[in-house]
């Protein structure tokens, strides 16, 4: 019984997974914005976001599965924060999530 407990178990991702999965949807994102961004707010774009993921990362991990789930966090979540810094709308921001993201 035990074993067919941990079968289905997610382990949680590391901490290199994660910035490296962060740094990829961020790539993505401000590639489709079209506007350049300097090296320095993208490197604290991504901080803001591994920070915010890893304080969620439960969440996060049950909902793995689940694009729009996880996209619709990231709007509610981390979006107004990244649009502040990039010195975008946040609207446009999130669509170039979800169109990078897939949700």
């Amino acid at each position: 019984m035990k074993h067919l407990q941990q079968k289905h178990t997610t382990p949680l991702p590391s901490v290199r997974t994660i910035r490296r999965a962060c740094s990829k949807e961020l790539y993505r994102t401000a590639k489709r914005l079209k506007t350049w961004i300097a090296p320095e707010k993208i490197d604290s774009a991504l901080k803001i976001y591994i920070k915010k993921v890893i304080e969620n990362l439960a969440w996060i991990v049950e909902h793995q599965h689940n694009k729009k789930a996880q996209a619709n966090w990231w709007e509610d979540n981390v979006c107004a924060d990244i649009a502040a810094l990039w010195e975008v709308e946040p609207k446009i921001l999130s669509h170039a999530f979800r169109d990078a993201y897939g949700g």
